[in-house]
């Protein structure tokens, strides 16, 4: 058995929990709708029956509205280390309550965006 001294030597290693894709969905929209592609991915893990959300990306892709960015018009995402809103080309930092409160932006804006731009009326 080896000897390192006072176990406080040494911090305790916890492994981290393995990070897994936790959600993809990807819907094309109709041109009644609209039109373009919805994507969502959800990265994270699950610990004591919690879901751990560690990074995700929203994105509103239609070229016929946006052509730069590979047509994406809007976008949320946390890579590069920060939470921020991509909308036609630029970016911007959002203040991160929830991916809840992401979502549900994401979500609104992305739907007055295709009523401004001659979808579908609600």
């Amino acid at each position: 058995m080896l000897s390192f001294g006072t176990p406080d030597i040494f911090p305790l290693m916890v492994k981290a929990p393995k990070e897994t894709l936790l959600e993809h969905e990807r819907f094309e929209l109709k041109p009644k709708s609209g039109g373009g592609l919805l994507n969502c991915e959800v990265w994270g893990y699950k610990e004591n029956g919690k879901t751990v959300i560690t990074r995700y990306n929203l994105t509103y892709i239609n070229h016929a509205i946006h052509r730069r960015d590979n047509g994406r018009v809007l976008g949320f995402d946390n890579a590069h280390g920060y939470h921020h809103r991509h909308f036609m080309g630029k970016v911007e930092s959002v203040e991160f309550e929830s991916y809840e409160a992401i979502l549900e932006r994401f979500q609104q804006e992305w739907m007055q965006i295709v009523k401004t731009a001659g979808g579908r009326k609600s």
